[in-house]
């Protein structure tokens, strides 16, 4: 339910949204073959194997898209109106672009997001520390290279015996105590079922390869980067942002994993060994992570480092490179190189974007969201759809309190280091087309005076009335109410 302020904000603005999919709600276009598809096989995927019930509005799960209405059907608008928008843009966003809060660097892009062209930009094709909208390059590699129904598995390998166990990661970043708690209720269930009721325990991380530590080294922001662990090693109760961590969250998945075990009357005679699996050790029970349109949302909506990393190493294994910083880096430039995407001066030296030797440009951010809205690429739908929404979701939830209109209207991935603002994301326009949006910003004196400035030239996009020939529907006529007096 949304809190009264929120409600206030976008109340008026989602009406907008709808009445901006007036007459084109018929038209599902691209997003039949993608979006939907995607959210039937969210309903179907929301039980782990083992049985254990996930709902979808436990928390973690990103929510639905009020404004989906007025964004999606506008995919088919591409030809509802010749592009007049570059001297209007050049007017309102020109100003904006000048507001010293946004430091001694800015760089912009609008794009078309249907045809691709440009409609205003500055500096575009510069590269700039991106921050966290660099996520949106990693979830389009990530669909790119594996589809959005790639589920990561999560094994237990047992010896021929049973007598040996082996938790095996995957990589699922997502990997809560329920996961767990199913994985443990088919491994004891298989082991009851060979009459095995005393094991040892190993854990098996060799899925990742490089350092363990991200750049910046200890941060609430990330935990190490292992392809093993459960509730992202958080040490309090949070779902999302940033918290204390498990300085070996493997270590302490398996330590869980033996916990579960015993519960279930399986005697473990020695703490977990770190180590691969034994020769000759087969599947003995595995769960599976949300469909990979559920983890590109979720990385996205808030802005999720460990989802974001998992991510990139997915990418990487799929092209058969080293599952660490630097392979991934390459995988992700190639799959990126393969859609025909400007990656001039462009570099991944994470997935996450914490690494302040990341570079894109805006223009390259802007093609991203734009190869996500075509036709011709389904499977990369969830990264408009997980973006977050003004003043209603993830890390836009507490933005746009100043830009009321655009409140539920705009849709973008924030970035934000010390020093370092970025937005990219999607606005419809006045005649129903989607336009993709960067704004970019370097050496910021402050924050919070960036981060509004940066709402300003993104509410500048959004239309002030509907568009031509779209009118709000009216509200049914009480048949009780007394007669209006002339």
């Amino acid at each position: 339910m949304l809190e009264p302020k929120v409600w206030q904000l976008t109340a008026g603005s989602v009406v907008v949204g709808l009445s901006l999919a007036a007459g084109a709600v018929g038209a599902a276009g691209p997003w039949d073959s993608g979006q939907r598809k995607a959210e039937r096989d969210w309903a179907v995927a929301q039980s782990r194997t083992g049985g254990a019930h996930h709902d979808a509005s436990a928390p973690g799960a990103p929510a639905p898209a009020p404004s989906a209405a007025g964004v999606l059907p506008a995919l088919d608008a591409r030809a509802a109106a010749p592009v007049d928008l570059s001297a209007d843009l050049e007017k309102k966003l020109g100003p904006l672009m000048d507001d010293g809060q946004l430091g001694r660097t800015r760089t912009a892009s609008v794009v078309d997001a249907v045809t691709g062209e440009r409609l205003y930009g500055r500096a575009a094709d510069k590269p700039m520390t991106p921050a966290s909208t660099v996520k949106i390059a990693t979830a389009v590699a990530a669909l790119s290279a594996l589809g959005p129904d790639h589920r990561i598995a999560t094994t237990v390998a047992a010896t021929p015996k049973g007598r040996t166990l082996t938790l095996v990661g995957g990589g699922d970043a997502t990997l809560d105590r329920a996961g767990l708690r199913a994985l443990a209720d088919d491994t004891a269930r298989a082991l009851r079922d060979r009459g095995v009721t005393s094991v040892k325990v190993g854990y098996d991380t060799s899925r990742y390869t490089g350092p363990r530590e991200h750049s910046i080294g200890p941060n609430d922001n990330i935990a190490p980067v292992v392809p093993l662990m459960v509730e992202q090693g958080r040490l309090d109760k949070s779902r999302n942002g940033p918290a204390p961590r498990e300085k070996d969250p493997a270590r302490g998945a398996a330590d869980a994993f033996t916990g579960l075990l015993r519960d279930r009357g399986i005697r473990v005679t020695a703490a977990p060994a770190s180590g691969r699996a034994a020769k000759g050790a087969k599947p003995l029970a595995r769960t599976y992570s949300r469909p990979l349109s559920a983890l590109v949302e979720r990385a996205l909506t808030e802005s999720d480092n460990d989802i974001a990393e998992s991510l990139a190493r997915q990418t990487a294994i799929a092209a058969h490179e080293p599952a660490s910083f630097e392979g991934a880096g390459r995988a992700v430039t190639a799959r990126l190189g393969k859609l025909r995407l400007p990656l001039g001066g462009t570099r991944f030296a994470d997935g996450s974007g914490l690494n302040r030797k990341d570079r894109a440009s805006a223009a390259l951010l802007t093609a991203l969201l734009a190869r996500a809205a075509s036709p011709a690429h389904p499977e990369l739908r969830p990264v408009l759809t997980g973006l977050p929404i003004a003043g209603f979701s993830g890390t836009l939830r507490g933005r746009y309190g100043d830009e009321a209109p655009a409140a539920g209207l705009v849709r973008a991935k924030t970035g934000t280091l010390t020093g370092v603002n970025t937005l990219a994301g999607t606005v419809v326009d006045r005649r129903g087309r989607l336009l993709a949006f960067a704004f970019m910003a370097g050496s910021t004196p402050e924050p919070g005076a960036a981060q509004a400035a940066l709402d300003r030239l993104s509410a500048a996009l959004v239309p002030k009335t509907a568009p031509k020939d779209t009118k709000a529907p009216k509200a049914p006529k009480d048949p009780k109410a007394p007669p209006r007096k002339p």
